[in-house]
């Protein structure tokens, strides 16, 4: 069951109150704003006056004399035709930009949304916006002229609707809005009352105002760029805009349903009810019951029942409020309110069970234990583990925040592989990977144990392949506030309005505003090439069983986000590193302010940080007029009609700011101004406040000192994610130790484990790995057991470092197991390694608790890496002779692939490691150090023959095969050299070939180019 707030304001529970979007303070006015405005008025007075009068000056009037004839058609084209005609068209030109003006003017005076669009004119209404926006500037406020300010915390509703009934059903998306419409009776109810008691004091006092001349008006949700104004409902229902005042006395600071009040004439909110003046007239007005038989019983009666008793009303409504706390208060069969006043954000309806939403029956008690993870996606924690087992909550609990991190460092340490080998790094060449320690291998412990990839890929597919499939239909994508994770692996998605059946094998969910998607249906999706649709969803925390995703850069404005600086500070570093690193967007911008310079290391491509919110406010209104000119010259309505179109892959990327430090309340302004606009143009904001009123805020969150992420007006109340000091330190640590410009300033080539190669050092067990996996020295284990031991065995081979207990278990059964079947596991496998002569356990634990396995126990990766380590830096670095042996030696223990046979569906956490990077390049490096040794005595063809036995595990080697160039080169055959450059053109096909084997065949082979012309 959904755990539920109480968003009363005598609600039992102690909480954050109830806040609304408080409204924007005005704008003070600076010798700058005069001077643009003066500018902007002689701009448009040259434009709209200067330009025509030079034409009628110069050229004359642009209409001709007399009527046209066909002698017109048969004059000869002079100089002068062709200066006519540009003169017509210049009058056009002018034309167009005063009709430019025209709208924006309308637009801007009467406080509708963003204006309509001038047919093929976009840079010149662009021009135009510009300049009546700075012409207005000493004279209006900020939120007279900002398209869509006043809407600041409220998403677009479907459909409008035509009486008070409709704002009963309206559907919502977060609790604010659902509030909002469900409470618009109520509102009207309450309404009536005080204008009942008013038109009483005026007819005692003489006045002529009656009982059925009170009308109301329910502000209309935005109609794409349309939004109500009271200039317009004053148009439509009085006849005239001007008396748009009449409306704003009339409703001035009176409670409205969603608890704010009106302010200011220009913020006004969907949901809100407008009492008329007596002569309003139109269909859209409601009046009292009586005179409005159209009203629903229902409605009427509620009406009928607040206007007779007012304030017992309302007081037997508080008291059902609190009672409501208890057990009935919940159920939805009651009368009256109901369980309105607990209506919170809704978490899915989970499917438990099959296909068709059955619940699975006989499922026994040890299957679910070792099978199932919690609702955050993580394994059952170890409930006997000691401080030793002790790993860190906040990554445990983060599966998709874990995921992204694991596979961002596996990327960056690849990276600094490859740079290594190609000599990219001078003095780093072959270098092993840092083995982390301390915190820093307690966090990758972590990362590995709570990482869960598999949701991450299913929920990049999901997304992925819902866009193809509306693409297909040409479809555009809906607008998603939020994606829930549930624990049985379902994805919903929460939208922002009703946006029809969704294709298959999407279905609808618990109402119109969810879609959802099986793990069964997902399992199936195929990669497709589209956009990422929603890279903007990033993980907030839990509510019971479901993980929730809010969608940054759709939220229409601000989301504020207060509670202690520390507690604010791990909300936005785990913000920041899950939008950094998680695997279901393409490209995006972070920006930090305030905080996070520190978290640059993650992903320097993506983060970037800035020193104060006066440089965040010019560059992001330059990217908010960027965007705005992109978007209208691309004839999009939103970010989100550019993703599934021709230019998906090179546009539209989100930009996310994350400022942690309460602005200014003068820069909260100017950030209130860039938001409203900036749903629909990929922008989001997250923003910290001490004090926890931000003007201008859209959506307000909370955490508490117990990590607790609070939004009353939203109905949400989380488990929050959370990225504390020591933990963040701690990854940073592990992406600097990978960078290979940043790194460790001493680095070192010995491999992390030493084997003694010589006839004394034989191993007691010793395992192949690189190839077909066998064992030597130990006998089979019998039964369904033996792969399970050798895949454990496989593990800790890999890592002599050692291996934390949770990350084995994690690693062999990756949908979670019970302690009691880990340690069983390590006890089965200690027995079947045995013990050294000298009593000692082959598998042991060291002082931090991890597993570790004796010297006596050897893989042949670790003889190859000691081989090639002694060749290069022991004895070989000083004998020649004891060189080529050992690299010869090391060539020979190469059969293969790493783990070769290793079955399906096993070994699934060799994805997290960089051993299939790290093998290649050891291989290569052999194979280039045995083919320097043959090549210093002139044998070509033993070069050659090691360079092609390291090939076949590392074919695409670029060092390989310049240097097999060379040694077929040294063999004085020319045709062979010819060959192997053909094969080579061939294997590159149309990325081409590299620019150092280009340079090395032009050297070696001047003519290589026609024959690679004549082969293609």
């Amino acid at each position: 069951m959904a755990r539920r707030t109480n968003s009363s304001p005598t609600g039992g529970s102690p909480g954050p109150r109830n806040r609304t979007p408080q409204p924007l303070p005005r704008r003070r006015r600076t010798f700058g704003d005069f001077a643009k405005a003066f500018g902007a008025f002689a701009a448009l007075l040259v434009l709209l006056v200067g330009v025509p009068a030079a034409l009628v000056v110069v050229v004359g009037r642009p209409l001709p004399h007399g009527a046209p004839s066909l002698d017109w058609l048969q004059q000869e084209i002079t100089v002068g035709t062709f200066i006519h005609v540009l003169t017509v068209i210049v009058w056009f030109a002018w034309a167009q930009f005063a009709a430019c003006v025209l709208v924006e003017m309308k637009a801007a005076l009467s406080g509708v949304g963003l204006p309509n669009r001038v047919p093929g004119s976009g840079p010149s209404q662009l021009l135009a916006r510009q300049l009546v926006a700075a012409l207005l500037l000493v004279g209006a406020t900020a939120a007279s002229f900002t398209p869509g300010l006043s809407q600041l915390g409220h998403g677009p509703e479907a459909g409008r609707q035509g009486s008070v009934a409709a704002a009963q059903q309206t559907p919502g998306l977060f609790a604010q809005q659902e509030r909002a419409a469900a409470g618009a009776a109520d509102a009207v109810a309450e309404q009536a009352a005080d204008a009942a008691s008013r038109a009483a004091s005026q007819a005692d006092g003489g006045a002529s105002a009656r009982h059925g001349d009170t009308k109301f008006y329910r502000i209309q949700p935005p109609e794409g760029r349309h939004h109500d104004s009271l200039w317009e409902i004053a148009q439509r229902h009085l006849g005239d805009g001007r008396r748009y005042k009449e409306i704003y006395e009339l409703n001035k600071d009176r409670t409205q349903p969603d608890g704010s009040k009106l302010s200011e004439a220009s913020l006004i909110r969907p949901g809100w009810i407008m009492e008329m003046p007596g002569d309003a007239h139109g269909g859209e007005l409601v009046e009292m019951p009586d005179a409005k038989p159209g009203i629903p019983e229902q409605v009427r009666q509620q009406i009928h029942d607040y206007a007779n008793t007012g304030d017992q009303r309302q007081a037997d409504g508080r008291q059902g409020d609190q009672g409501g706390q208890g057990g009935q208060g919940g159920q939805s069969g009651q009368s009256g309110r109901g369980d309105r006043d607990t209506a919170q954000f809704r978490v899915p309806q989970q499917r438990v069970g099959g296909e068709h939403g059955q619940e699975r029956e006989g499922a026994s008690s040890d299957e679910a234990s070792v099978n199932s993870r919690d609702g955050h996606g993580t394994r059952p924690a170890s409930a006997g583990s000691g401080s030793s087992f002790g790993l860190s909550d906040a990554l445990l609990g983060a599966p998709l925040l874990a995921a992204g991190l694991l596979g961002a460092l596996g990327r960056r340490r690849r990276q600094a592989l490859w740079q290594s080998a190609l000599g990219a790094v001078g003095g780093r060449r072959g270098m092993e990977p840092p083995v982390p320690t301390g915190s820093a291998a307690d966090a990758q412990d972590a990362l590995l144990v709570g990482a869960d990839p598999e949701a991450v890929r299913l929920l990049d597919l999901s997304l992925r392949g819902l866009a193809a499939a509306l693409a297909a239909e040409s479809r555009p994508l809906p607008t998603v506030y939020a994606a829930w994770l549930g624990g049985n692996g379902d994805l919903h998605l929460q939208l922002a309005q009703p946006a029809g059946k969704p294709p298959a094998p999407w279905q609808l969910g618990q109402d119109q505003t969810f879609w959802m998607l099986a793990r069964a249906d997902a399992e199936r999706y195929a990669e497709v090439d589209t956009a990422a649709p929603y890279p903007g969803l990033v993980s907030l925390g839990t509510m019971d069983d479901s993980r929730l995703l809010l969608n940054l850069e759709a939220v229409p404005g601000i989301v504020s986000l207060s509670g202690a600086a520390a507690d604010r500070a791990a909300v936005f570093a785990s913000v920041a590193a899950e939008l950094a690193t998680n695997g279901w967007s393409d490209r995006m911008t972070i920006t930090l302010v305030g905080f996070g310079e520190d978290l640059t290391p993650l992903a320097p491509n993506r983060l970037r940080h800035l020193d104060g919110v006066e440089a965040l406010v010019e560059t992001m209104e330059a990217e908010t007029r960027q965007r705005r000119g992109a978007l209208g010259a691309a004839g999009h309505d939103s970010v989100l009609t550019g993703r599934t179109g021709p230019a998906q892959h090179t546009r539209w990327a989100p930009h996310l700011v994350l400022l942690a430090a309460e602005p200014s309340p003068a820069d909260a302004l100017r950030l209130a101004e860039l938001a409203a606009d900036a749903g629909r143009l990929g922008i989001g904001y997250l923003v910290g406040t001490e004090s926890g009123e931000l003007p201008g805020a859209a959506w307000e969150m909370e955490i508490t000192t117990e990590g607790r992420l609070l939004a009353p007006l939203l109905g949400l109340e989380l488990d929050a994610q959370l990225l504390p000091v020591a933990q963040q330190q701690a990854v940073v640590e592990l992406f600097v130790e990978a960078d290979p410009e940043g790194g460790p300033d001493d680095p070192t080539d010995s491999p992390p484990f030493l084997v003694d190669i010589s006839e004394q050092g034989r191993p007691a067990v010793y395992a192949r790995l690189v190839g077909p996996y066998e064992i030597i020295g130990l006998d089979t284990p019998e039964g369904e057991r033996s792969p399970l031991l050798h895949e454990a065995l496989a593990l800790l081979l890999l890592h002599r470092e050692g291996v934390h207990p949770r990350v084995l278990s994690s690693a062999l059964w990756p949908r979670g197991v019970t302690d009691d079947v880990r340690d069983a596991l390590v006890e089965r496998l200690r027995g079947w390694l045995g013990d050294d002569p000298d009593g000692t356990p082959r598998l042991g634990v060291d002082a931090t608790g991890r597993l570790t396995l004796a010297k006596s126990v050897v893989s042949d990766l670790d003889v190859l890496r000691s081989l090639y380590h002694e060749a290069t830096q022991g004895k070989g670095a000083d004998s020649r002779v004891v060189r080529g042996r050992l690299l010869t030696d090391a060539l020979v223990l190469v059969r293969g692939p790493l783990l070769a046979d290793r079955p399906e569906g096993r070994y699934g956490w060799l994805t997290h490691e960089i051993i299939d990077a790290q093998l290649p390049l050891l291989v290569a490096d052999i194979g280039l150090a045995l083919s320097a040794f043959h090549l210093e005595k002139g044998r070509a063809e033993k070069a050659i023959e090691a360079l092609n036995a390291s090939m076949n595990s590392a074919p695409a080697d670029e060092r390989l095969w310049n240097e097999l160039l060379r040694a077929t080169h040294a063999t004085g055959d020319e045709d062979r050299v010819k060959r192997l450059a053909a094969d080579l053109v061939a294997r590159s096909g149309a990325r081409g070939l590299p620019p150092r084997t280009e340079a090395l065949l032009d050297e070696l082979l001047p003519t290589w180019r026609s024959g690679a012309a004549a082969v293609g």
